[in-house]
């Protein structure tokens, strides 16, 4: 009646029925329980002592008779459960850890870009993580006024983590009085910014992240943040042509206009 749900907590089959006919019958020798599943009484014993394992049947054996088995309350499935989860989040972590070497096999051998796509405050934070990984120096645009207004205490703890493991960065931004201020005193022994004119263009609000053979997109409106790792070479080689193009027209920081300066990704 209920061993689907048993098997989704962390129970196998046999063991969600053995624990079921225990609940049904009360404590019982390990032959009455045989006989109340399709199993025989050696494979009975075996789950029974699973479950022992497990936490969720207690053995009883008093000298001279019979050993009697008997359910645990199943409260305890809540604690398999939460072990259940446990397990899982550290599973996605190490597999997290791994994607970026799973996806560049995964390109090799399939001639397809990998495209990795998050949302909201979580998927900013995966995509900037992903960048420290870099063994090649980083290009960037960056809308800086964006980045101070919608990410400032995640690009702080990010820029701190790249300082400390000396990833080079070098960023092209919109020149504006507050860019200029904003960079002034930027984190110059890992990363080097020039300035370009904008002329009417709106502000984009976006970072994009050229490193490894990747591109990474993160757009900072508030409503809708989307973050995006591309993997592919032609994409890759493409914008780094470009970024090393625009570079070589931008203007470097000068001294800054009399405001306070604080930092960028």
């Amino acid at each position: 009646m209920y061993e689907a749900i048993l098997i989704q907590a962390g129970l196998e089959p046999n063991q969600a029925t053995v624990y079921g006919v225990l609940l049904k019958i009360g404590p019982s020798t390990a032959r009455k329980i045989a006989l109340n599943t399709p199993f025989k009484r050696p494979l009975t014993y075996n789950i029974l002592e699973e479950l022992q394992d497990k936490g969720l049947v207690a053995k009883k054996e008093d000298p001279g008779k019979v050993a009697i088995f008997e359910p645990v309350h199943p409260t305890k499935l809540n604690e398999l459960v939460e072990q259940h989860i446990q397990r899982d989040r550290q599973v996605q972590k190490q597999l997290e850890s791994i994607m970026g070497q799973l996806v560049s096999s995964y390109n090799l051998i399939s001639g397809k870009p990998g495209v990795r796509f998050f949302e909201g405050l979580e998927g900013v934070k995966r995509v900037l993580e992903d960048s420290l990984t870099s063994k090649t120096e980083i290009y960037t645009y960056a809308d800086i006024e964006a980045i101070n207004k919608y990410i400032a205490d995640i690009n702080k703890s990010y820029v701190a983590r790249r300082e400390k493991l000396d990833i080079k960065k070098r960023g092209i931004v919109i020149d504006t009085p507050f860019a200029r201020n904003y960079l002034s005193n930027y984190h110059k022994t890992v990363t080097e910014t020039k300035l370009i004119k904008s002329g009417d263009a709106p502000p984009f609000q976006t970072i994009m992240q050229i490193y490894d053979g990747k591109i990474s997109y993160i757009t900072l409106e508030p409503n809708k943040m989307i973050s995006v790792i591309v993997e592919d070479r032609h994409i890759y080689e493409m914008h780094r042509y470009l970024f090393e193009f625009t570079w070589d027209k931008g203007q470097a920081v000068s001294a800054p206009d009399p405001i306070t300066p604080t930092a960028f990704s």
